[in-house]
């Protein structure tokens, strides 16, 4: 047996040791680079919650995880804010509303009968489609024909006339009004406004108010945020103006609820669970980068209970409006599944509740 040299083995152990501590620090600057890396997004680490519905909130983040993006949860019923998660972005300066905007295009269209629920519209070479169909697959062709049809002062009349541009909330500083263009956008003109919401810039608190109006018949609550002991006692409801609709929703509601049911915002649907009507969003925003995914919704037709508008801000593929209708979906199943629903219509036909609700008017 051949006996190495004793400095030579002195050498090697001092090698080892040098070699062991070199991978130690690689991995320690590994993982260090990894947890710098994928630091998950935290939407809610800045808002104030006190005074949130716990219910809804809990969903909320349970559904919306880490992903970049906020959700707005109101009672349409009188505009009470049941959460806000990522409070920052929905109180912010705006996004481009993508394909949001058609239902106000449908209401202008149909108000202004340039159109009607089963009129066909050419969206292809040899295809045409009505406004339950368009909605329900959000075709730009279309909502592109019917803002042609009525003009710019016309969308921009109706635009503004649902709030597009200004404040909605009562008593609440730090919401932005957002943004309406006074002329056509330079890209696309008026057709592009009708599609995309073309110059347009719109925050998830406002997409409520405008949601909540449809969902409820047609009156357009100031949205309120109770944020004391006092202010949650002694809530009333505060309208904002009446919209005379009540007619035209149902064709609007039928195209919503293609949506869910079979359209761009089936991933919302539950065929155990609340029904609800929805329309999604999705493009690319060019004034704060990355792409959008929008789904503004509400459960259910005949007694809405809930709107729920979840807003996703991101560079991946994934950042789309199905995939925000999935994050509503969540959340509507959630709250199904602990009787939220129920729970909803006790509340509403108590005396207090009732009271409010006369004073308001």
């Amino acid at each position: 047996m051949i006996k190495a040299n004793p400095a030579v083995r002195n050498i090697v152990a001092v090698f080892c040791l040098l070699l062991s501590a070199l991978a130690a620090n690689a991995a320690a600057a590994h993982h260090t680079y990894r947890s710098r890396r994928y630091i998950p997004f935290n939407p809610a680490q800045y808002d104030a919650t006190d005074y949130d519905d716990p219910e809804v909130r809990d969903l909320a983040l349970a559904a919306l995880g880490h992903v970049r993006g906020s959700v707005v949860a109101v009672d349409p019923a009188d505009g009470r804010i049941l959460t806000i998660v990522d409070q920052r972005m929905a109180f912010g300066t705006g996004f481009e509303p993508c394909s949001t905007i058609k239902p106000v295009i449908a209401l202008a269209g149909l108000k202004e009968g340039a159109i009607t629920r089963d009129t066909m519209i050419k969206v292809g070479r040899r295809r045409y489609m009505d406004l339950t169909e368009a909605m329900a697959h959000s075709n730009n062709a279309y909502f592109e024909e019917v803002g042609a049809r009525l003009g710019f002062d016309v969308v921009h009349r109706y635009d503004t006339v649902v709030g597009l541009g200004q404040r909605v909330g009562y008593n609440i500083p730090e919401e932005q009004p957002g943004y309406l263009p006074s002329l056509p956008p330079k890209f696309g003109g008026v057709a592009r406004m009708s599609s995309f919401g073309e110059g347009i810039r719109i925050t998830p608190f406002q997409l409520a108010a405008l949601i909540s109006a449809f969902a409820n018949g047609g009156t357009f609550y100031y949205l309120q945020y109770p944020r004391t002991p006092a202010e949650k006692e002694n809530f009333q409801a505060r309208v904002r103006q009446q919209l005379d609709i009540g007619g035209l929703l149902p064709d609007i509601r039928q195209g919503m609820l293609a949506a869910v049911q079979y359209g761009t915002a089936k991933r919302s649907y539950d065929p155990d669970g609340e029904q609800d009507l929805g329309k999604t969003g999705t493009c690319n925003d060019e004034s704060v980068g990355g792409r959008l995914g929008w789904f503004v919704s509400y459960a259910n037709q005949q007694h809405p209970k809930i709107v729920i508008v979840v807003l996703l801000h991101g560079g991946g593929r994934t950042i789309n409006g199905p995939y925000a209708s999935e994050i509503a979906g969540r959340i509507y199943r959630g709250l199904y599944e602990r009787n939220y629903f129920a729970n909803a219509d006790t509340n509403r036909n108590s005396p207090a509740a009732t009271l409010a609700s006369g004073s308001s008017q």
